[in-house]
């Protein structure tokens, strides 16, 4: 009998993918959406032959939908859905060890900065915090003990470009673990375990989630090995997404593509609008030509971004900005299909130390403007009254 080959099929684009991954076709029932596997525990048919899921803390059938979309989309081996982006974060911090030794980007989210200074730092982890865009200082904070090294590129909220194959190919060569917070960009913008990240996070709160009602964090790794350690973590320490959040999650990350490409547009328009304003002492937004590091970027990106940070030189006139703004949401997250305008020295960086904050350059004058999918005439013409008023 002749055996015919399969013809394998084109790897689909990733507008089509996020639509028909796991979280697509129920393959149980043919529904066009996931159920809701709303039980906290399943019934053992044979106790010699268990069920595939056995307790919700360990897996459930909703979760795991979200958790291999999130994988297919990053170009990962498994991924990993938690209580929030923290949760995420700090699961995958627990794959060190007391005495060892992390570098990390110096203006890293403030909630990063609180957990490696004052809770892994007592358990005996050590952080150094430097400029991972400059290469040698990287590799001039190695020391013996060091075991990771974690980025954001784009940084929050300078927006600071890190070379992410460099830092990857360096790191792999040191033998140290290599983690990379994605939020920002997300894998419709920026997949780093192809370029030679270990492990990628999310705040899926933000982008992922896209509609300011589900808190949710997610992993992915690149090799078994990890994969096996992380689920390890997961499960022992518990934190995982609830189904209903799982449910969500996956319903907003459906949209993402169309979600991104219209944000980001209004982002570009945004961030040049902001260029020309002589209350406006600084942009940052990598899409900018004179963006540091903006070459960089567009070689390991796929777009810029719907952030974009501004400073309007100090606190006083950054909170009457916040004061007579009216489209945008002031406050605390980002990613939303509403625009967010947030205040870092208060809100996203306020467990950092006011000194530390100004040597990394997050002054008191910083905003982060997340534009979302309002028409961007309105938020330049809301932004324009606000940043006259002053």
């Amino acid at each position: 009998m002749i055996q015919l080959k399969e013809t394998p099929r084109p790897r689909q684009k990733l507008a089509t993918r996020v639509l028909h991954s796991a979280s697509g076709v129920d393959p149980r029932t043919g529904a066009s959406s996931i159920p809701l596997y709303q039980a906290s525990t399943f019934h053992h048919a044979s106790l010699e032959n268990p069920p595939e899921y056995d307790y919700t803390r360990s897996g459930n059938p909703t979760r795991q939908a979200l958790e291999d979309t999130i994988a297919e989309l990053e170009g990962g081996v498994r991924g990993f859905a938690f209580s929030s982006g923290m949760a995420a974060i700090s699961c995958a911090f627990m794959l060190l060890s007391k005495g060892d030794h992390v570098i990390c980007s110096e203006d890293v989210y403030g909630g990063t900065y609180r957990l490696l200074t004052a809770i892994l730092g007592r358990m005996g982890i050590e952080t150094t915090f430097v400029d991972t865009t400059d290469l040698d200082r990287l590799e001039a904070a190695r020391q013996p003990n060091t075991r990771a090294v974690f980025l954001e590129t784009p940084s929050n909220p300078t927006l600071k470009i890190t070379d992410i194959a460099a830092v990857a190919e360096w790191a792999r060569k040191q033998g140290l673990l290599t983690m990379l917070d994605n939020t920002f960009m997300t894998p419709c913008l920026q997949r780093p375990l192809e370029l030679g990240i270990d492990i990628v996070l999310h705040s899926a709160t933000k982008f992922l989630g896209g509609h300011s009602d589900v808190l949710a964090g997610l992993a992915v790794v690149g090799n078994e090995k990890l994969g096996q350690e992380l689920k390890y973590l997961q499960n022992a320490l518990g934190g995982v997404l609830g189904v209903q959040d799982s449910w969500l999650l996956m319903r907003g990350m459906k949209t993402l593509l169309a979600r991104m490409e219209f944000a980001e547009r209004s982002a570009r328009t945004l961030a040049d609008w902001l260029t020309r304003q002589s209350s406006v002492t600084r942009v940052y937004y990598p899409g900018l030509p004179e963006h540091p590091g903006r070459a960089i970027h567009e070689r390991q990106s796929q777009g810029y971004g719907a952030i974009v940070s501004f400073d309007v030189g100090s606190g006083e006139r950054a909170r009457q900005v916040l004061d007579r703004v009216s489209v945008p949401l002031v406050a605390v997250s980002l990613g939303a299909v509403e625009s967010i305008l947030s205040y870092p020295a208060m809100m996203s960086h306020a467990a950092m130390p006011r000194e530390v904050r100004l040597q990394r350059g997050i002054g008191d004058g910083l905003l982060r403007y997340s534009v979302g999918l309002e028409a961007v005439e309105d938020l330049i013409a809301d932004l324009e009254q606000a940043l006259d008023a002053g």
